[in-house]
């Protein structure tokens, strides 16, 4: 039976965390709402002092003598994770050590052999971020509802991984499994190689004229978002994974390759076939991606409700929606270019649909289906 402590959490603490950028420093805010002893470390100490002002913990170098943590989360960049958590396992004897980076096997690698007690080291990953860096960016609540994985190693001992799954779930993350190669290869497929392709179509827009880029709709935006996160620590994360991310890329090579050669010649014989076969193995991976609270998806119907761009609109949609008594499945914003109206695409279940436009329409709601 798991006995919860701290009014109501899995940790006792306190919690060490080294590296306060965004992930560090969520941390350290989503704990201490929970009523954990949170402590800071981090090798700027301009980084450390922001994350302490935002209120994600008080600083090691201000600590009481005898301190000693329940747990040591290393929340540092990728090439110099292995390093910090031998060195918090010698720091720290009665700890458990954990990492946040974002590949596991090459930090595994990197602690065997250092001579360090890995029985009290789990790797561990929380699927969650934003891309906006450092602890400015930082969000109590930024792992609520995400997949957190735990990458316990052969050494790992139960109780070690125990507490790493407390610290997951004290976060409001949604605890998951797996070892360190399977991990690797899965995020090199649903995170780094969208980041990759993301960046390669915004890389194309550099010299785009302004008049061109003003034709942009949510398509454009939705494509290129990640294509903002930070540089240095994709360099790191991509040369940490890159022998996953390569067998990957190349497979995208022989689509690409087969899809320049068809527009080279689109009038051929098959060419428009080659080209709906392309967009349709699209469809079929497209709809293999969980859906709502991570069930398979689920096919929703969607209508369009143009919303005057003011203070309160889309609130003032929502809450008669709400009234209306139908669940809203996703919702998606796109602003008109050279208007002041904006298009709120709604998703419902089918059989929702009917009822919902006649309500909103009667309410004066302009409704595109």
């Amino acid at each position: 039976m798991t006995v919860l402590v701290n009014g109501g959490t899995h940790l006792s603490g306190p919690v060490l965390v080294i590296g306060t950028g965004l992930l560090g420093a969520s941390i350290g805010l989503g704990l201490r709402a929970r009523g954990i002893d949170v402590v800071l470390s981090d090798i700027s100490p301009s980084t450390e002092a922001v994350a302490k002002d935002i209120g994600a913990g008080r600083l090691l170098s201000g600590v009481e003598a005898g301190f000693a943590p329940q747990l040591v989360v290393v929340a540092a960049p990728p090439d110099v994770t292995a390093p910090l958590v031998a060195q918090a396992l010698k720091d720290w004897p009665g700890a458990v050590v954990v990492d946040i980076a974002s590949v596991k096997a090459a930090v595994l690698a990197g602690l065997e052999g250092t001579g360090a007690d890995l029985s009290r080291y789990v790797g561990t990953h929380p699927m969650a971020g934003r891309e906006k860096s450092g602890p400015v960016a930082a969000l109590g609540d930024l792992f609520m509802s995400n997949p957190w994985v735990i990458c316990a190693g052969e050494h790992s001992s139960a109780e070690a991984v125990k507490t790493a799954e407390a610290l997951a779930i004290d976060l409001g993350a949604v605890v998951s499994r797996m070892d360190a190669e399977d991990h690797d290869q899965s995020v090199a497929l649903i995170s780094h190689l969208p980041q990759v392709m993301s960046s390669l179509v915004a890389s194309r827009l550099q010299e785009t004229p302004p008049s061109s880029l003003a034709l942009a709709g949510n398509g454009l935006r939705d494509v290129t978002r990640i294509a903002a996160s930070e540089p240095k620590l994709w360099v790191q994360i991509l040369s940490g994974n890159a022998p996953r991310l390569v067998s990957i890329l190349q497979g995208v090579r022989e689509d690409l390759n087969r899809l320049i050669n068809t527009l080279e010649n689109p009038e051929a014989d098959g060419a428009r076939l080659d080209m709906a076969q392309l967009i349709a193995e699209g469809n079929t991976g497209q709809a293999r991606i969980p859906g709502k609270h991570g069930t398979p998806p689920q096919s929703f119907t969607s209508f369009t409700v143009l919303v005057d761009d003011t203070p309160g609109q889309i609130a003032q949609l929502l809450t008669e929606i709400g009234e209306i008594g139908v669940n809203l499945e996703d919702l998606r914003l796109e602003h008109a270019s050279g208007r002041q109206v904006g298009r709120a695409e709604i998703s419902v279940l089918p059989s929702k649909v009917h009822g919902l436009v006649s309500e909103l329409t009667s309410r004066g709601w302009k409704v595109v289906e």
